[in-house]
């Protein structure tokens, strides 16, 4: 199965929908008057969709097993059709549309089972996914046309003692996004961290390095009185993100804020707390700039 530790738990929901063609008109006059030598087709059907959904990860080897959460089943009856229509969802790291699709098979199959004794035409066609929602597919288009400024504080690297991979990680993923990503580097300096704040234009810039208990450790302190707003959820979200995966996270002064409409992050150093500070609030975060805009007032 694919590595999904480093996502985040969200709402997840797909619909999926199936359709039943009989042979005849007086197949769907049988269904309509409840004449169905094996029982009510719906009420059967519907409970044989609800078990296949919950199976889904027993019976297709890459599907994660997850927590349901719904799942809703409804009907249309058309000339020679029936139209099932499956709704799950969940709050999970992973999706639910193989879940919806498979709901949706089970019910189509059981239909054919209970009609064939009295139509041999019982077709089954068009299983499909008709619409998905969570994750980071909802929000990754919130990013085109940004611009990032990455700035990596560290005095090792400053002086060459040892090698960046936080900030090359940090260009990398942002880019992912459709955000156009600088970087530089500078060392542990309150005054060199404060001056890229006043002159460095972008919408989001984001220092990694200096948010801990040590003694050089200057980014956390230099940057919480210069900001317009603090993001108090996000930073929550961030250090109980990172805690789920090491008690170490709970030493983290990570910072999120607003400053003159932009967004401004104060990453840990290591490359494992920025991975996690990224996977916990990427590309979600975004959507602040459209609350900015006052285009959307969700909070």
């Amino acid at each position: 199965m694919i590595d999904i530790i480093h996502k985040s738990n969200t709402l997840r929901e797909a619909t999926a929908e199936a359709y039943v063609q009989v042979g005849h008109e007086d197949t769907m006059q049988l269904i309509r008057e409840n004449k169905i030598p094996k029982g009510n087709i719906f009420d059967m059907a519907k409970a044989a969709g609800l078990l296949g959904v919950k199976k889904t990860s027993d019976l297709l080897p890459d599907c994660h097993p997850l927590p349901i959460e719904f799942t809703g089943i409804e009907y249309e009856m058309q000339e020679t059709h029936i139209r099932i229509l499956v709704t799950v969802k969940t709050i999970y790291k992973t999706g639910v549309e193989v879940e919806a699709m498979h709901g949706a098979s089970i019910v189509a199959l059981t239909m054919y089972d209970m009609l064939k004794p009295v139509d041999k035409n019982v077709e089954i066609s068009t299983i499909r996914l008709l619409k998905k929602s969570g994750g980071k597919s909802s929000f990754k288009k919130e990013g085109d046309g940004l611009k990032c400024h990455v700035v990596v504080c560290s005095d090792n690297v400053s002086a060459g003692k040892s090698e960046d991979r936080s900030g090359k990680y940090l260009v990398e993923t942002i880019q992912q996004f459709g955000i156009a990503s600088t970087m530089e580097v500078i060392p542990d300096d309150a005054e060199k961290i404060k001056h890229i704040l006043e002159h460095v234009q972008s919408d989001l810039l984001i220092y990694s390095g200096g948010t801990g208990l040590g003694p050089r450790d200057l980014t956390t302190d230099t940057l919480a009185p210069l900001m317009d707003i603090r993001m108090v959820g996000v930073e929550e979200q961030m250090r109980s993100y990172g805690q789920e995966r090491t008690p170490y996270a709970m030493f983290s002064r990570s910072l999120a804020g607003i400053q003159n409409k932009r967004i401004v992050l104060a990453l840990p150093g290591s490359e494992n707390g920025v991975q996690e500070s990224i996977s916990a609030i990427f590309p979600h975060i975004l959507h602040v700039f459209q609350v900015l805009k006052g285009t959307r007032h969700d909070a």
